[in-house]
């Protein structure tokens, strides 16, 4: 069975202006046509998510800043999972429907996603479930 988190290298390519980063083509092909684009940011400490898409995939660019922490599962009565990041380079997660999944801010600066999704929002699409 394939993973339903998938964490992917998100290369810098800027310049002395600022970072530029692109999803690459496994994040294209992992949501297909994005129907739906959302910036979003986590203050220090906070955390956003602790719920699983019922049918719809989602690319997240996490930008570089802050340190922060990946939280998931698998699907339903599966272990919870996590991993550190330091906030020095951008990072892509690949999240597949029935995978709960929160972001947690663990420094002291704001955190900036961006976050792709296959299928246009819908709160009755969104179910709660914590994994932090």
């Amino acid at each position: 069975m394939p993973e339903k988190i998938r964490i992917i290298e998100l290369n810098d390519r800027g310049d002395a202006r600022g970072f530029g980063i692109a999803l690459p083509r496994e994040a294209h092909n992992f949501v297909g046509q994005i129907a739906d684009l959302l910036v979003a940011s986590i203050s220090p400490q906070a955390v956003r998510g602790n719920h699983y898409h019922v049918t719809k995939s989602q690319a997240n660019v996490i930008l570089p800043g802050s340190p922060w922490s990946l939280h998931w599962d698998e699907g339903e009565s599966t272990a919870t999972q996590h991993r550190n990041f330091d906030g020095a380079t951008a990072v892509g997660v690949l999240v597949s429907p029935g995978a709960s999944h929160a972001v947690r801010n663990d420094g002291d600066r704001q955190l900036w996603l961006v976050l792709c999704s296959s299928e246009a929002y819908d709160p009755a699409k969104i179910v709660a479930r914590k994994v932090i």
